[in-house]
This record gives structure tokens, sequence and C-alpha cells, in this order.
């Protein structure tokens, strides 16, 4: 028995034993642990990463070779493969993109062509960049009196630096351009003395400095300051000072199917004078403020897509201590039909724009410098379209509108204060100038558009327009077309490229007077609808040096863009092209 028991006692040492040597073993041992995390970049980040970073594991932690074997089975396909799909694929050579280019030419009316473009960005992300382009013509129009040339130069300069938390870039723009009232009224016979003693010379000078800062991953879209400075011959000035901005506003803390809400808004300084006003009342000046806040909120669901705003403004005239205020609905919607087909789309939208006198000179360079500027409200714009594609190489727009305008400018000619025989006014004061008619006009629009591609080496497109207009006090829309229409062509192979362009303008309608300055209106004058065919090509003679040619008006039409001002005929212009880098 008691040998029994001893063996027992041994038996549950061992056990024992052996039981807290295994709990023992269970226990984590001390040791240097190595993590590897993956490179998590921030939202600010993403744009600035330029490269992966590399990461080096070290020889413990590297992966080990993945060994594997594939059963091939049968798989049921729905593709055929078609014969000769693939021979039909030409590739072409692959052409080298320069950054640089620098253009000359000379064509007929002694026309003089140059153009500059020079771009470059640094590893450092800053890029900058220039664009000069200079056109002119030195010889008359035909059959004209008075000196008909022009001269056009325009330069753009600018620089952008990135940085971690936004982007900022500055540039100038600066423009120069001559022009000449050339278009004596055709209804009165000048003396020869009186026109060598007219001084129809009229030149435009206009800077700009802007500049604008980008945030990345903020509720600050971008901001944006600009001072432009407009002037002419006759020390007529106008000055723009504009600060605009974008704010962005998530609302994802309210539902996770809600986009964001941004928030638009600027402010508007405009104040010019002119030295004299047409009757020689004196000196005008106008000054406006414009304050607008525009919140936008886009919606898309499936095939559906929303945008909706209210457009505020707040309008000061200082000069005339008048204060106005607007505020126009803005909404578009636009949904799928037919899948690629047809998309259909519409709304109603309202604005207010300011007018400047450098806008008017772009439109028409031979207004006077005596103009009263005011603002264009759109009280309202509704218009409804469709648009899409009739077959893969066919695509359509078609749209129509109805609009309300009030304060819409209209050209209208000056009347002549000399009757052919009398000297001693301005170069612009003999009838051969236009002056700004206000008024509210209602239209009704029609805009279709067309794009056909023939094949990847051709390419028609075509747009048209109608306009019925109806005018409150005016006898009718002055120099507004009620048809417009524009077909192109686009033709590229390896070597040679080719652009062909038709425009068309309908009827215009302008006035006559009954005598000079002073005068009430005798009647209507219409100006003739035109076409102007015109045609640009060119070759490449190797990535770098290439050479050009345009024809513009080649069936010669003689026509007037504005009463009494005739256009160039058959134009010819031809030049090279040289591209670099630097």
């Amino acid at each position: 028995m008691k040998k029994g028991f001893l063996i027992y006692i041994i038996l549950i040492g061992i056990f024992s034993a052996n039981a807290q040597e295994k709990k023992r073993d269970t226990i984590v041992k001390t040791a240097v642990v190595n993590v590897v995390t993956k490179y998590n970049p921030e939202i600010a980040d993403a744009k600035k990463i330029k490269n992966n970073p590399a990461i080096k594991l070290l020889k413990k932690s590297e992966k080990k070779k993945l060994k594997y074997t594939i059963s091939s089975a049968p798989v049921a396909s729905t593709f055929t493969p078609q014969t000769g799909v693939a021979k039909e694929i030409n590739a072409g050579v692959k052409e080298r993109i320069y950054n640089n280019y620098l253009a000359a030419g000379f064509g007929n009316y002694a026309s003089p062509y140059a153009e500059l473009f020079i771009y470059n960005n640094t590893r450092f992300d800053n890029e900058f960049g220039l664009h000069a382009k200079y056109n002119a013509s030195d010889e008359n129009v035909k059959n004209t009196l008075l000196n008909s040339s022009f001269l056009n130069f325009n330069a753009t300069a600018f620089y952008k630096q990135e940085t971690r938390s936004f982007d900022w870039k500055v540039s100038l723009d600066t423009e120069r351009n001559n022009y000449n009232w050339y278009g004596l009224p055709q209804d009165k016979i000048f003396l020869e003395n009186v026109i060598n003693a007219i001084d129809e010379e009229q030149n435009y000078n206009y800077f700009k400095l802007a500049g604008k800062l980008e945030f990345l991953d903020s509720y600050i879209d971008f901001g944006e300051v600009s001072a432009s400075y407009f002037t002419d011959k006759y020390n007529s000035s106008e000055v723009i000072v504009n600060f605009d901005s974008k704010l962005v506003f998530p609302l994802d803390f309210l539902s996770n199917n809600l986009n964001e809400i941004s928030v638009e808004t600027g402010v508007e300084f405009l104040q010019g004078s002119f030295k004299k006003s047409y009757d020689n009342a004196g000196e005008i000046n106008y000054n406006q403020i414009t304050v607008k806040i525009i919140p936008e909120y886009t919606l898309e669901y499936l095939d559906f897509s929303m945008k909706a705003s209210l457009r505020t403004f707040v309008s000061l005239d200082p000069e005339n201590d008048a204060t106005n205020f607007f505020l126009f609905p803005d909404l578009f919607l636009q949904t799928t039909v037919l899948k690629d087909y047809i998309n259909a789309y519409g709304g109603f939208t309202g604005n207010l724009e300011t007018n400047t006198y450098k806008k008017f000179t772009e439109e028409n360079p031979y207004v006077s410098p005596t103009l009263f500027i005011t603002q264009t409200a759109e009280t309202s714009n509704f218009f409804i379209g469709v648009r899409g594609n009739i077959s893969r190489d066919l695509s359509y727009n078609i749209k129509v509108s109805t609009k309300k305008e009030e304060d819409k400018p209209l050209f209208l000619r000056n009347n002549s204060k000399s009757n052919g025989n009398i000297t001693g006014f301005k170069g612009y004061e003999y009838g051969n100038s236009f002056s700004i008619y206000y008024d509210d006009v209602n239209s009704t629009s029609i805009f279709t558009e067309v794009e056909y591609i023939f094949d990847k080496n051709l390419t028609f497109s075509t747009q048209i327009k109608y306009d019925n207009y109806s005018t409150t006090n005016a006898l009718e829309s002055y120099n507004l077309p009620s048809l417009q229409g524009a077909l192109s062509a686009k033709y590229k192979v390896e070597k040679w490229y080719a652009t062909a362009a038709i425009f068309y303008e309908d009827e215009r309608k302008d006035v006559l007077y009954n005598a000079t300055f002073p005068s009430s209106l005798q009647g209507v004058e219409t100006l003739d609808s035109f076409a102007d065919v015109n045609l640009n090509g060119g070759y490449h003679f190797n990535d770098k040096f290439s050479a050009f040619l345009r024809l513009n008006n080649i069936l010669n039409t003689k026509y007037q863009r504005f009463a009494n001002f005739d256009m160039q005929g058959f134009q010819v212009l031809g030049g090279v092209t040289y591209k670099f880098d630097f």
C-alpha cells in the first residue's frame, strides 16, 4: 500500500513539472519588432507627389516567391474576332510636341503677321509663358476716301507657382489697336479740302494685371484680384478692378447623398470718363460698383443632373445716386432620354452684365469716344434643347430660347456735323462713327449645331442661329442680324492640313438722317447680307518647320459689316512656322 502510494506521488510530480514547463513556453519573449507601414498621403499632398516613395524591406521581411499552377478548363466566349480589322489601323508617325513656336508671314494689303508663343516649366513646380501676336494692314480698302489701315497687337505673360497648400499665378495682358473712321456717309459729297482736314485715326491701349490663388483641401476654392486700364487717343479712360472668390461647403455631414454647395462672390469697381459728348454738352463720367453673390448646388442621380443657383446682384451708381437690387433664379436640368442618342435639357436663368467702353470697341472699333455707359439686365432667359448622336460619327445640338433684356445696347450710326463743305470737327463727327442706343428687347432664338466625322482625317461642322427681335422704342433692331451661319471643314493627313469656312450674315438695319446734326430720322437703311468664304492650310516639312497659307474672302465679295465701312476684298497671307524647345 505504501509502495503504491509512493509511486502515485512520483507520477504527480512528473506531470506537474511538465505542465509548468508548457505554461512558461507561452510567455511572449522580449524582441525587437520591425514594423513596415505603407505611405498614406493626405489630400493636399496628392498633387505634389512626383515619384512614389521607395521602401526597402529588411531581409527577414522580404516576401517569399509564390509558386502556383494553373488548371486549364474550357470557358464559353461570346467574342468573335473579325478578320482584317487590325489591318485598318493606321497609327501614323508620332509627332513630336514642342512647347514654343514662332510664326511670321506677309500678305496683300501690305499685311505683316507675326506670332510668338513661349512656355516652360521646371521640376520645382513652377511654370511661365508668353504669347504675343501682331497683325496689321497698311494698304487702304478700295474706293475709300480716308485711310482704312489697321494694326492689332496683343501680348500675355504669366508665372505660376505650386506650393503645398495652394497655387498662385500672376499675369499681365497688354493690347494696342489702331483703327480709322473711314466710313464717310455715301449720301454726301465731301470736298477734297474737307477730306484732307479729317483726322480719322483712333488708337486703343489696354493693360491688365491679375493675380490668382487656388487652394488645395480648403473651403476656399480660389481667390482672384485684377485691375485693368483702358484709354484711347482722345484721352478717354476706363478703370476696372475686380475681386472674385469661390467658396465650397461640403454637405456630407448632413447626408452621404448630398453634394457640396459652392458660393461665388465678387466685387467690381468700374470708373470711366469721356472728355466730351457728341453734342458738345460736356464731359461724360460713369461710375458703377457691383456686388454679386451666387450660391450654387449641383445634383447628379442616375441619368439626371441638376444645377440650381440664385444669382444676386447689388448695383451702385454714385454718379446718378442710384442703387439697384437684382435677384435671378438660375436652374439647369438635363436627363437622358435614349442613351448616347438623345439628351434633353432645359432651364431658365438671368444675369446682370456690365457694359464697358473696351467691350464696345471689341465688337465695333468704330464707336465714337462719346458713349453713355450703363448695365444690361437679362431679366429672364428660358431655354430647352436636345443634343446627342444620330450615329457614331454624327452629333447634334438643337436649342430654342426666349429672352428679355433691359437696356440692351444697339449700335447706331452718328449723324454728320458737316454737310461736306465745312471742316473743323473731330475725326469721328463726319457721320463715320457709331453711338450706343439702349432699348428693352425681347428675342426668340433657334440654334442648331451639327458635327460629322467623315473619317479620322476629315470633319464637317455647321452652326445656324435665327433670332427674332422685338424692340420697345427703337424702330428696328439696329445692326442685329436675324440669321447667322457658319459651315466649316477640317482636313489633315500626315504632312498636309486645311480648313475651309463659310460665314453668312443676314441683312441688318441702320438709320438715315434728314440733314446734318442735329436732325430727325429720315428712315431706315438696309445693309445687304453677305457670305465670306475662307480657306487656310499648310504643309509640315518636319516636326520643326511648316508653311501656312491663308485665303480670306475668296469670292472677293464687297460687303459692309457696319454702315459705310467696306471690308477688304480677296486676301492672301503666307508664312512659315518654327517650333522649338529651350
